[in-house]
């Protein structure tokens, strides 16, 4: 089971006038989607949505039951039956946001690069990305919001009121992601490297919904720009599309 909290859900349908705000925010890992959407969120008094929690959270029980990569020859069908038999639940507010899992909170674990190599990995099943397509899409037009994540822009929202893909060059994302892990038995930089490879590789080349930059999406470069900065031009370009009604 997944989604959020069971309210009304406006019709897809609708107009713009209609529907809740979404911002959609794509890109690889470490460009800074998180820390920029969760204070885009706040600076706009709207929930923060961070859709690959999601993922993050699937691999995660896939790691709980013992699955590993490369996957078996039934471990496809094993992580799709955990879809049925757990519950994922995204709790959507400003600045933060709470994952939970059967009820229980688990933010923090899903933070790990295991989890993020899994996380990966449980995405380009075609079966689970179906899935969580349609639970994030519901959970956008309930809420609204500015959502981030891989695909939000070209899959989930191609229809957001402000789409963005945001990046920077390997050497920062690296450094950033290496910085957030700090823990004295954290990867090294060289092997977070390694890893960010990996996963730019299978995030990229995946056939269900690679991650690329579609026509229309705004792109920026964060490397060496503080989040405020990013935070001013995103705004900027809102009351662009606002004014404009583009």
């Amino acid at each position: 089971m997944l989604g959020g909290r069971k309210e009304d859900v406006p019709d897809p349908t609708a107009s713009d006038r209609e529907r809740p705000l979404i911002v959609a925010i794509d890109g690889p890992a470490a460009a800074g989607k998180s820390t920029i959407a969760a204070m885009l969120a706040g600076r706009l008094g709207v929930p923060y949505l961070d859709t690959g929690a999601m993922y993050r959270a699937v691999g995660w029980l896939a790691l709980q039951e013992g699955i590993r990569q490369p996957f078996g020859a039934d471990d496809s069908e094993r992580v799709v039956a955990l879809l049925d038999s757990h519950q994922v639940r995204l709790e959507p507010g400003r600045n933060a946001l709470r994952v939970l899992v059967d009820g229980r909170e688990v933010g923090e674990e899903i933070r790990s690069p295991e989890v993020a190599m899994m996380a990966s990995a449980v995405s380009a099943l075609p079966a689970v990305r179906r899935r969580l397509v349609a639970a994030q899409r519901e959970l956008g037009l309930r809420s609204g919001g500015v959502m981030e994540g891989r695909d939000i822009t070209t899959v989930v929202f191609p229809d957001a009121a402000l789409r963005v893909f945001l990046t920077a060059s390997p050497e920062e994302r690296a450094r950033r992601r290496h910085q957030d892990l700090g823990a004295p038995d954290a990867p090294s930089l060289d092997e977070v490297r390694r890893q960010q490879q990996q996963r730019d590789r299978q995030d990229t080349t995946r056939a269900e919904s690679p991650l690329h930059v579609a026509e229309g999406v705004i792109v920026i470069d964060t490397t060496g720009q503080s989040p405020e900065a990013v935070v001013r031009r995103l705004l900027e370009e809102l009351d662009r599309v606002r004014a404009t009604g583009a």
